[in-house]
């Protein structure tokens, strides 16, 4: 297969930050693919209303592209890895020496040693595939004049990302009119090191290439999510304690007055969440490995007990209890009290 014939981005799979990806590249020139077959028709529409090229075969997927951007819940990493693996032999195994290598970018919340176990899946494998370790800190791409984005992006005062390293800084408008996350990279392998489309590519994804060492970029996004998604958890659990003893609103008063910013940051969090928790459970898990294996804190704990707390609310428990929670706390803890919106799976990634 002649390299020139791959220049797709495809992305797997078309949750809510995978769309928003496609969203960005799509705007910016790139031709993005996915494969959706098995999936619901609501993630068929989005896809193609994001004008995203559908195939249905992942043979077809990684014939086209030049790299794929792996986007799916933790749970899933190491078996869509090894799907596109499965994939190979019937599109880039006979490909020649000296052909352009299929780049593929894990940018799932999993450990150091999840990352390095995938990558070692592709060298068992002899897969002509460089392997780049990543991860996505903030929310999905927006474009600025959307009412609702938020501000996990990072917008600079002209409307464009700052720029990092790793992407093409003369290509000053990359970003421009967008709110992005942030995409730490690690590694041997960079996105900008792509033939032909890599600099652009890593400009517009705003990739920042922090270490050559598998691992790194995991490892920071394991230690973000402690911080932001940890705090989550245990916001959930208190607050779920404070309804049941009946001082939540003195407890949420007490935090308005002393902590105002953590305050706002778990109203937030904690109301938008119960979608997510299905997939945060495996976060959790995996960031407790983090700190075990790498921190050294071989008794951890505390993240075996948020994943408790998310699973809780995976599994549509009502939080609290009693048909006095909407009374006593109002609109927002009766949205957390009854979070009845539960994870499937399916298309919320």
């Amino acid at each position: 297969m002649a390299s020139s014939a791959r220049s797709a981005i495809a992305i797997v799979s078309i949750g809510d930050m995978g769309v928003g990806i496609a969203k960005l590249l799509i705007a910016k020139g790139f031709s993005v693919v996915t494969n959706i077959n098995g999936r619901s028709e609501h993630t068929a529409t989005r896809a193609r209303e994001a004008g995203i090229q559908l195939v249905d075969l992942d043979e077809s997927l990684v014939s086209q592209a030049a790299v794929v951007l792996s986007v799916v819940p933790p749970r899933d990493a190491i078996s869509t890895a090894q799907r596109i693996i499965d994939a190979l032999p019937a599109s880039t195994m006979a490909a020649e020496p000296s052909a352009e290598p299929l780049y593929y970018v894990d940018l799932n919340a999993v450990s150091p040693s999840s990352t390095v176990h995938i990558a070692s899946l592709f060298t068992r494998a002899r897969a002509p595939v460089s392997f780049i370790d990543g991860c996505i800190i903030g929310a999905p791409p927006q474009p600025l004049s959307s009412p609702d984005w938020g501000t996990n992006g990072t917008p600079s005062s002209s409307g464009t990302a700052p720029a990092r390293g790793g992407g093409n800084n003369d290509d000053a408008d990359a970003q421009f009119g967008w709110s992005v996350p942030s995409i730490p990279t690690s590694g041997p392998h960079t996105v900008a090191s792509i033939l032909g489309i890599g600099p652009r590519l890593s400009s517009v994804l705003g990739e920042s290439h922090i270490s050559p060492d598998l691992g790194a970029a995991s490892g920071l996004k394991m230690c973000f999510a402690s911080l932001s998604k940890g705090l989550t958890a245990l916001a959930v659990e208190s607050f779920t304690t404070a309804h049941r003893l009946g001082v939540l609103p003195h407890l949420r008063a007490e935090l308005a007055t002393r902590m105002p910013l953590i305050a706002k940051q778990v109203d937030g969090a904690v109301v938008t969440m119960p979608p997510k928790a299905y997939r945060w459970v495996r976060e959790m898990e995996e960031i407790s490995d983090t700190h075990r294996e790498e921190g050294g804190f071989v008794d951890e704990a505390m993240f075996k007990g948020a994943a408790g707390v998310y699973r809780v609310v995976a599994n549509n428990t009502v939080l609290g209890g009693g048909e006095d929670w909407e009374a006593e706390a109002g609109d927002y803890c009766r949205r957390l009290g009854s979070c009845g919106c539960r994870g499937t799976g399916e298309d919320d990634e």
